[in-house]
């Protein structure tokens, strides 16, 4: 069980009244939907439950014609371009060489500067997070025609949140993002995944389960962790790892797993399950890249912390 300081919602609230830079995004959206939250308040789905699921959203186009409109679109291989099309009913889509050989080189080169130079270290055991805030080339990488086609993917303009780069694999259990990076309406997150270098079988490739995306978004209630007024749940996060893995097996939805090439790019879902394969090979590395963005026409918050999400 966690501890209660690390539940108390009190705390969090207090760190974000200084971070009113970062959070006031989502105050526009809190009044066009009638709830009564500061910029600092806690947040979690149980505040959406009286909604309608697209309360608040724009109408969009159909995906065919949003991607027929970014440019970026049509400069993708025809691979690409189907992949992207048929993004809704597998929610996912390969781009394959989507960087060159010359772009991804000078990441990885920015990714050592940036090590040697201590501006980034290690986080949660084996992730390099937010190196696109030190680095233009990796920043770059992200905002370019990336972002475009996840904007065009998701049907509204969307913030680049986050980057996470990893030298070995992440050998994360399967999971859904948005129990981490979650949106109301649901569904209002894409993340975009960089092969540094050829993936192996040894060397802790990528795992996805092809149209899991259409599965429940499974949140704080689904495994009895909401908490209380005060209190975030009290479970731990392998409780929801083994629930995630029960759902996946009573859908008997087969695991698929991506063999990149350097160069390139998979982008996924918010719902989609995914995660790590173990890397068996420990002499070799497995660089690779991670890019989450938030839609700007969604509320962005942590289901499990029931934080509002900092942007910017």
């Amino acid at each position: 069980m966690l501890s209660f300081l690390r539940r108390l919602k009190l705390s969090y609230a207090t760190y974000n009244v200084f971070q009113h830079r970062k959070l006031v995004h989502n105050l526009p959206l809190y009044a066009k939907l009638g709830l009564k939250k500061q910029y600092f308040s806690p947040i979690s789905s149980r505040d959406f439950a009286h909604l309608p699921l697209d309360a608040g959203l724009p109408p969009v186009l159909p995906l065919a014609e949003r991607l027929a409109n970014t440019p970026a679109f049509q400069a993708l291989s025809a691979a690409g371009r189907a992949s992207l099309l048929a993004f809704e009913e597998n929610g996912f889509a390969v781009l394959p060489g989507f960087f060159s050989a010359e772009t991804v080189d000078g990441i990885n080169q920015e990714l050592d500067n940036l090590i040697a130079t201590k501006q980034i270290s290690l986080r949660y055991r084996n992730k390099f997070m937010f190196a696109f805030r030190q680095s233009a080339r990796i920043r770059a990488a992200g905002e370019g025609a990336l972002r475009k086609l996840v904007a065009a993917l998701l049907g509204h303009e969307t913030t680049l949140f986050q980057s996470i780069n990893f030298l070995t694999g992440s050998e994360q259990r399967t999971h859904s993002d948005s129990i981490h990076m979650s949106t109301f309406p649901l569904g209002g997150m894409a993340a975009a995944w960089v092969a540094l270098e050829d993936i192996t079988p040894g060397n802790g490739p990528l795992h996805y389960y092809p149209g899991s995306h259409k599965l429940p978004y499974y949140l704080n209630a689904d495994y009895q962790n909401e908490g209380t007024d005060w209190l975030i749940g009290d479970k731990e996060y392998t409780e929801y790892e083994a629930y995630i893995n029960q759902k996946i097996a009573e859908a008997g939805i087969p695991k698929q797993v991506f063999l990149a090439r350097k160069g390139d790019v998979f982008i996924w879902h918010a719902n989609l399950m995914h995660g790590g394969e173990p890397h068996l090979d420990k002499a070799q590395t497995r660089k690779s890249m991670v890019f989450h963005y938030f839609s700007q026409a969604h509320i962005c918050y942590h289901e499990i912390t029931q934080r509002p999400a900092l942007l910017g």
